[in-house]
């Protein structure tokens, strides 16, 4: 279970969500956002696989882990808690080969960066949004300049993996079954299973939890119940969402939206 965790969604464009958290044992299973993330370490470090390569996320560095590329996350320092704090920002802030290249190299090491986004957090932290809103402007323009000349050697988006994601992004509340999805897409569906998971590092039901998750999430910062949230983004009940929650973020719904 979370230590500490605080969340919120400020009025800022592209910024989708603001998480601040403190783990000691919490191990982030193979999971996978729609946003941006952009990483910060205050205190410990975390050992995480971005598309089944191992790297280690340390104070000092800003971490940049991309849209729809699996990853996961514990503590490096056995017994010891890290504290991080996060912006999610829309998967279009930046453009779509910068995906490649963040996952080759997550790691942006040039203080600039991190120290650009610490001013984000404490503009958000102040609530100077208009400062924040500039703020993301320089990271981003950092991140593009660092990028450059890196060319991408990860490409996931296999076309067949690529039409399951669409089809499973249409349908992340009503949900799709693998014999419908298989029908749809002309393929066999244990062939499907096999492209998905290659092409992105998870399984397609693992992903459509991680898509019900988030917006889940983004309901509970709104002020929503977790009872009616569990039900709008498609799981059965309230329990069903807790289980899935707790075990992506490290903290109930409930716990979740008393940070925000």
């Amino acid at each position: 279970m979370a230590d500490r965790v605080r969340a919120w969604q400020p009025d800022v464009p592209h910024l989708r969500e603001v998480l601040h958290a403190e783990f000691t044992e919490h191990a982030y299973p193979s999971h996978t956002h729609s946003d941006w993330t952009l990483l910060l370490i205050d205190a410990g470090a975390v050992s995480y696989a971005l598309d089944r390569r191992p790297h280690t996320a340390e104070p000092a560095t800003l971490t940049v882990l991309p849209p729809h590329v699996a990853h996961d996350g514990r503590t490096a320092r056995e017994g010891r808690p890290f504290r991080k704090r996060v912006l999610y920002l829309a998967d279009s802030w930046l453009p779509v080969e910068a995906v490649g290249r963040t996952v080759d190299r997550p790691t942006v090491v040039r203080s600039d960066a991190a120290a650009a986004v610490r001013r984000v957090h404490a503009a958000l932290g102040g609530g100077d949004l208009f400062e924040a809103e500039s703020g993301l402007v320089g990271v981003h323009d950092l991140l593009r300049e660092d990028l450059q000349g890196h060319p991408p050697s990860h490409a996931p988006d296999v076309p067949l993996a690529r039409r399951l994601r669409e089809l499973l992004d249409e349908a992340v509340v009503s949900g799709v079954t693998l014999g419908e999805a298989a029908r749809v897409l002309g393929a066999h569906p244990s062939h499907l299973v096999r492209s998905f998971s290659r092409a992105y590092g998870l399984a397609p039901h693992r992903y459509l939890t991680s898509r019900r998750v988030d917006l889940a999430r983004r309901m509970l910062l709104d002020g929503q119940r977790a009872a009616d949230v569990a039900v709008a983004v498609g799981f059965h009940d309230q329990p069903h969402l807790t289980r899935h929650f707790r075990a992506l973020l490290g903290t109930t719904p409930d716990a979740f939206a008393r940070g925000a």
